[in-house]
C-alpha cells in the first residue's frame, strides 16, 4: 500500500518582530486583563509594509517554497501538483485575488511549468487540508510528488482591532494575537517507515459551527461568565478530535497507547488551550499524551501555517530526534478537525 510522506519543509518569517505590549499600548483603551499571560502570545511577525518592499501573502508564499525547494531532491519543474491553501490572497501589496488561482501565480513565479495547480481554503486548517488532499492524490497513484504552500499576511486584522476596540473588553481582542508568516511543503511517495505519514484524516462538523463564534457576555457578571461558557462548548469542540481518533483506531484494533506518539502539536492559538486540550485527551484516551512542541510566545497564531511554522522552528533547533511520531490536531472554524500521524527522520532544515 502506497504511503506518502514529508520530503521537505520551508518557511519565511517576516525580520519584524512586534511585543504584545507594543500592540496594546496602540490601543484608546486597555484591557482589563493580561492578554500576554492568557494568550502566551509575548511577540509575532509583522510583514513588512514600505511601498518599496512590501510584503504580501504572495510574497509570503514564495519565499516559503523557495526555501522549500532549496532542500528538496526536486525542482519546481518537476513538481505534479501545487496546492495552495491561505486564507489572506493579498498580491502587488494589499489586492486580493480569487482568481486566477494563487497556486497557478506561484507555480508561475517559481517556473513549475508542468504541476496542476488549484487553491482550497478551510480556514486555519488550510494546510493539514492541502496534506489531506495531497496524500489521498500519492497513494491514489495520480501524482508522484506536490507542493503545499500558504502565504498568510494575517496581521490587517490586527491592525483593523487596534482601530476599533473602544471597551476594556471586546470579542476582536483575539485578532491581536496573529502573526505573518508563510510556509511550504513538499509530499512524495514514502520508501520506508522511518520517513512517513502513516494516516491523517480531517473532520468537519457544521453543527458545532456556532461554537467558532464569541459567546455573549451578561455584563453583570462580566469576563468570567464568557470564560465559563467559552470552557463548556470548547470541551465539545476538542471532544471532536479525541471521539474520531479513538472511532479511527479502534475499527484498526488500536489504542493511542499503541501509537507511542513522540510529541504532539495543537493549533498555536493560545499557551493555555494546549494544556486544557492534553487534559481533555488524557481523560478520554485514558492515557498521558505526548510533549507538546508549540512557538505560540515566538510567533503567535499564524492561521494555515501553524502546524509547519512550529515543525520548521523545532528541526532547526535540533529539537526532534530522527525517527520521532508526531501527531499534529488541527481546530479551525468550521468546526474542523481531525489527525495526522507521521514519522519523520530524514527531514531538515
Amino acid at each position: 500500500m502506497l504511503h506518502s510522506r514529508f520530503e521537505s519543509i520551508g518557511a519565511y518569517l517576516p525580520s519584524n518582530s512586534v511585543t504584545t505590549d507594543e500592540v496594546l499600548s496602540q490601543l484608546a483603551i486597555p484591557p482589563s486583563f493580561d492578554l500576554e499571560r492568557i494568550t502566551g502570545v509575548e511577540q509575532r511577525r509583522v510583514r513588512d509594509t514600505r511601498p518599496d518592499s512590501h510584503e504580501d501573502s504572495f510574497t509570503l508564499a514564495i519565499a516559503a517554497a523557495t526555501d522549500c525547494l532549496s532542500r528538496s531532491r526536486y525542482a519546481a519543474a518537476e513538481l505534479d501538483v501545487i496546492i495552495s491553501t491561505s486564507i489572506t490572497r493579498s498580491k502587488n501589496a494589499t489586492r486580493m485575488y480569487m482568481e486566477p488561482s494563487f497556486a497557478s501565480s506561484i507555480g508561475r513565479a517559481i517556473g513549475a511549468t508542468q504541476a496542476i495547480t488549484f487553491d482550497i481554503s478551510n480556514a486555519c486548517a488550510g494546510m493539514l487540508t492541502g496534506t489531506y488532499i495531497l496524500d489521498r492524490m500519492i497513494r491514489s497513484g495520480a501524482v508522484r510528488n506536490g507542493l503545499v504552500v500558504s502565504g498568510e499576511a494575517i496581521t490587517p486584522i490586527s491592525d483593523t482591532a487596534v482601530n476599533e476596540i473602544s471597551e476594556k473588553y471586546d470579542l476582536q481582542f483575539a485578532s491581536l494575537t496573529v502573526g505573518d508568516s508563510g510556509c511550504a511543503l513538499v509530499l512524495d511517495q514514502a520508501v520506508d517507515d522511518a520517513d512517513k505519514i502513516h494516516y491523517i484524516e480531517m473532520m468537519t462538523a457544521s453543527e458545532y459551527s456556532h461554537l467558532c463564534l464569541g459567546m455573549p457576555s451578561d455584563k453583570t457578571q462580566g469576563v468570567a461568565l464568557y470564560t465559563d461558557n467559552r470552557k463548556m462548548h470548547n470541551e465539545s469542540r476538542f471532544l471532536l478530535w479525541t471521539d474520531t481518533q479513538r472511532e479511527f483506531l479502534a475499527a484498526r484494533g488500536r489504542t493511542f497507547t499503541d501509537e507511542e506518539f513522540d510529541y504532539i502539536i495543537h493549533h498555536q492559538f493560545g499557551a493555555a488551550a494546549v494544556p486544557y486540550m492534553n487534559a481533555i485527551g488524557e481523560r478520554e484516551f485514558g492515557t498521558p499524551m505526548p510533549p507538546d512542541l508549540n512557538v505560540i510566545h515566538k510567533y503567535g497564531n499564524t492561521s494555515t501555517t501553524s502546524h509547519f511554522i512550529v515543525l520548521h522552528d523545532q528541526l532547526g533547533d535540533d529539537n526532534i530526534p530522527a525517527g520521532s511520531k508526531i501527531l499534529m490536531i488541527p481546530a479551525a472554524s468550521g468546526v474542523v478537525t481531525g489527525f495526522l500521524s507521521t514519522t519523520i527522520s530524514s527531514l531538515k532544515v
